[in-house]
């Protein structure tokens, strides 16, 4: 009997889940991985394209290349998901699995904020990422403005090291004097869920370089011809230039289908990452997974990554009757980018209670080789 494992987005997770797949099943079954982007970009490089360190080429692959032989590649967006029935639409197809494996990350929606488009650079993309680059060329003075729009939102070291990497920027072109640096965060301190003291010391980093460090400040909407950001407060902030982290949410066809919850994302088991669907599992930047401490799991690669694994053993272990069912553990690590070839370090337990166990190693050279490596590993090997 063939058997179909359907994996949807091939993102960071959804392409380890395929490739584990292929890797485990027996070639007789398929493996059908659907993808809308022709491209793949390798997310945390697009801090150093902002900052002129990296090209856009470098850092991204045609998505064919992480269709391993054996994986079948379907190219075009997922417009409906059918979980009880392991049924998608893709175009003018409906394609039917056995397995089904969610990943289809978070979706962007600066649109929800009135004005933050129009007034602002995106960190978060391709295009946003490129026309910061250019604009920093071009910045001579002035106040720069670094934002979160939501308390919620992927890789929670990134826009911290955004602003690490900017100071560091025109620090070594000799502007640093005559920029004034702010950072506007939705969340009451920097990566929350890592713990207090984690915390204390990514806004250590920040504050040491002169960036002035403004929690708790949602943002209300933004006014692009006066350069003028309004926050839910009352209170009010200018800028010359503004990079913004957006809003998130779930994609559509995944709202659609019922399978988030009030948080707006898809709840699954924290161990095996299954749906309230038999057969259906959801990992990444998709999915809600509360902790003991009150916040969920951090949205982030190294996640995804650890569960699309989890996931691909399962489905593996229960078609063929060979291995060991995984649990995912809660293990996960993130650099933080710091500029002048140096970068610190995140690890630990996030799902040990009652609070994360999380490390934070100061910055250095170890430690921004190592995401040199974790780079490479991914551009050469796995896209």
């Amino acid at each position: 009997m063939t058997r179909t494992a359907l994996v949807l987005g091939a993102g960071l997770g959804g392409m380890v889940a395929a490739q584990t797949l292929r890797r485990l099943l027996p070639s007789g079954d398929r493996v059908v991985l659907v993808e809308r982007e022709e491209r793949h970009v390798f997310p945390p490089s697009l801090l150093w394209l902002m900052v002129g360190a990296r090209t856009a080429e470098a850092i991204s692959r045609p998505c064919e290349h992480a269709a391993r032989p054996g994986i079948e590649l379907v190219r075009g967006a997922v417009s409906a998901i059918d979980p009880a029935a392991k049924t998608v639409r893709v175009g003018d197809r409906t394609i039917q699995g056995d397995a089904l494996v969610i990943a289809l990350g978070a979706e962007y929606a600066p649109q929800t904020v009135p004005g933050l488009a129009e007034a602002g650079l995106c960190i978060y993309t391709l295009d946003g990422a490129t026309a910061i680059r250019d604009a920093l060329e071009r910045f001579e003075n002035g106040r720069l403005v670094v934002l979160t729009a939501a308390p919620a939102y992927k890789c929670p070291a990134g826009p911290y090291e955004a602003a690490l990497l900017v100071e560091n920027f025109l620090r070594e072109r000799g502007r640093r004097e005559r920029v004034t640096m702010d950072f506007y965060a939705s969340e009451p301190g920097p990566m929350m869920v890592a713990g207090a003291a984690v915390s204390a010391g990514v806004r250590t980093m920040i504050e040491q370089r002169g960036i002035g460090y403004h929690p708790e400040h949602q943002v209300k909407s933004v006014d692009a011809g006066a350069r003028r950001i309004e926050f839910a407060s009352g209170a009010s902030a200018e800028f010359d230039l503004l990079l913004y982290v957006p809003p998130h949410r779930a994609p559509a066809a995944v709202r659609e289908a019922g399978l988030t919850n009030e948080s707006g994302w898809v709840p699954v088991d924290r161990h095996t990452l299954q749906t309230r669907f038999d057969g259906v599992y959801a990992i990444g930047d998709v999915t809600v997974i509360p902790l003991k401490m009150g916040r969920p799991l951090p949205k982030a690669g190294v996640f995804a990554h650890g569960q699309a694994e989890v996931v691909a053993h399962n489905i593996a272990h229960a078609w063929t009757g060979r291995g060991a069912p995984q649990r995912f553990s809660g293990e996960g690590m993130c650099f933080i980018e710091a500029g002048a070839g140096r970068a610190g370090m995140g690890r630990g337990n996030f799902y040990a209670e009652p609070l994360p166990d999380v490390r934070l190693h100061a910055p250095s050279l170890l430690w921004h080789g190592a995401k040199v490596l974790y780079e490479k590993y991914w551009l050469y090997l796995k896209l």
